[in-house]
């Protein structure tokens, strides 16, 4: 017997020292991943005052469950180093579970799709690139935040 997939949409930042290779190695630790965006260089959207942030979108198709990913997600952050000191504060990794197919709810532990996904240009820009149908020129118009897409090494 077969377990479905769902799309999932995880989106990925760093701002902490090799911020490009901090995504790298959480992409290359993630499980069921189909597509990675382009990255972009975003400036701090709240906290305390910081430098800017690599961000992009990865489209897994998975079988996961949605709190067993957010686990996966949680210990790639730790084995990046990540420190949970402030809120949203500096961070060497951080990754949020934004979207998953068919899937809505309100548990403070993990809600779906993400609260704050639409107001933020740096999850909308890299998510736009991987799903047009969910983001659309004037949802991104509308979000906070700037950002510049980065040539990566590999183009």
């Amino acid at each position: 017997m077969s377990v479905a997939t769902r799309r999932v949409f995880l989106s990925l930042g760093s701002n902490i020292g090799d911020r490009a290779a901090h995504l790298a190695q959480a992409v290359d630790s993630l499980p069921d991943v189909v597509a990675v965006s382009p990255t972009y260089e975003t400036d701090p959207v709240g906290g305390p005052e910081q430098g800017p942030y690599l961000n992009l979108v990865v489209e897994l198709a998975t079988a996961i469950e949605p709190r067993d990913l957010l686990a996966i997600c949680h210990r790639i952050e730790s084995n990046a180093e990540r420190v949970r000191e402030e809120r949203w504060g500096p961070r060497t990794l951080d990754i949020d579970v934004v979207w998953v197919e068919g899937i809505r709810s309100d548990d403070p532990a993990l809600t779906l799709p993400h609260p704050r996904w639409m107001e933020r240009r740096f999850v909308l820009a890299p998510l736009r690139d991987l799903a047009p149908e969910l983001v659309s020129e004037r949802d991104l118009q509308l979000a906070d935040g700037t950002v510049r897409r980065v040539d990566s090494p590999d183009d």
